[in-house]
């Protein structure tokens, strides 16, 4: 190509000439210089050139020798430089010794590292009452600086139902297992028919607790470490509590935690209309009332249909009903994330204190 370009007449400009060919000016021009250049150059990078205040292969070799000596083969860098510079011994600045050892690929950590955890999404679905219940711990702040009181919730998924809830001065796994036991026992959950989701606490993952689930026939259910929305039904329903107009923000005592929660709860479940469930209690929906009550807000707007008609202008309203079916993480038609836990999964950690604690448990 050069040639043809370098044979072309006097009179055709150099850059017509590249616009008919098809190439870039500045590609003739490198073409040209990389002809006429000899044929060995000497290198110019750094990377290529000797540098004259480089450490000598001997100096090096004397590096790695001393860092692989008895009292310095399990020492870091920086301790094995200061100790050499208390003695009088200079042999590189600290960076030159950690090029060296990075070059000899010895500048990595030689402790055993945990291997990656990857941990399934948590899916549940319930489609009755008493098929899955979540539940997790809230701190009540008290009166006194630095104490706080524990507050357990367990929470119906289906209805949003508190089915049991406790006020204690301590946070364990023994604790949990009696709330749970009394639950179980209260309302007749067959083996093996209830799923429990809750998160990682110490309470949660005790070897102890997870015991007596899988004695019960509970299947447990985990929510993935430091991912808040795994729990989104008990997190929101600790978010009523706390928003309250009453909510006195510090409590004097025990008794007064748990006197003005059960009241709350009293509130919550049989008065709240909760907006999860159009409208309907908790109560109402747990208990299966919820159908006799549709039907009285049915006729209420069939009669206001028949009276005006023209305030309606999407035609005759129907009374919203429960959503059929609650799912935590529920499965997206595009999702390809990991498999749901299954019956019996329980997760390896073991924790949790094993105290007893004067409690009050409520249903």
């Amino acid at each position: 190509m050069i040639t043809v370009l370098e044979a072309r007449p006097a009179h055709l400009p150099l850059t017509r000439a590249c616009r008919v060919l098809g190439i870039n000016r500045s590609t003739v021009y490198a073409w040209r210089q990389r002809r006429h250049e000899p044929p060995t150059k000497a290198p110019t990078s750094r990377r290529h050139c000797p540098q004259p205040r480089a450490l000598s292969a001997e100096e090096r070799a004397q590096i790695l020798e001393i860092a692989h000596s008895e009292p310095y083969r399990d020492q870091p860098v920086y301790e094995i430089y200061h100790d050499l510079l208390q003695q009088g011994i200079y042999l590189g600045s600290l960076s030159t010794w950690y090029r060296q050892l990075r070059e000899a690929k010895e500048s990595g950590d030689r402790r055993p590292q945990r291997a990656p955890q990857h941990h399934a999404v948590p899916r549940i679905t319930a489609r009755a009452a008493n098929e899955a219940w979540t539940w997790d711990i809230s701190k009540l702040p008290t009166r006194r600086r630095g104490v706080y009181l524990n507050l357990y919730v367990v929470l119906d998924l289906y209805s949003r139902f508190i089915v049991a809830w406790m006020v204690s001065h301590k946070e364990n796994a023994a604790l949990a297992q009696q709330l749970f036991q009394e639950a179980v026992d209260r309302y007749g959950i067959p083996h093996g028919a209830l799923t429990l989701h809750q998160d990682r606490g110490s309470p949660m993952i005790a070897r102890s607790y997870l015991d007596l689930m899988g004695e019960l026939g509970v299947t447990c259910s985990h929510s993935r470490p430091r991912v808040s929305n795994d729990n989104p039904f008990s997190e929101s329903q600790f978010k009523t509590s706390k928003y309250q107009p009453d909510y006195p923000g510090r409590f004097e005592s025990i008794v007064h935690a748990r006197q003005w929660y059960s009241a709350y709860v009293d509130w919550y479940n049989l008065q709240h209309h909760h907006s999860g469930l159009a409208g309907f209690t908790p109560e109402q929906v747990f208990t299966g009332r919820y159908r006799e009550i549709a039907e009285v807000r049915q006729r209420a707007l069939d009669d206001s249909f028949e009276v005006h008609p023209e305030r309606f202008i999407r035609g005759r309203p129907k009374v919203a009903m429960p959503p059929a079916s609650v799912s935590i993480n529920p499965v997206q038609p595009d999702d390809d994330g990991p498999a749901p836990l299954q019956r019996g999964e329980l997760p390896d950690t073991i924790g949790g204190k094993q105290h007893r604690d004067e409690i009050d448990i409520n249903f």
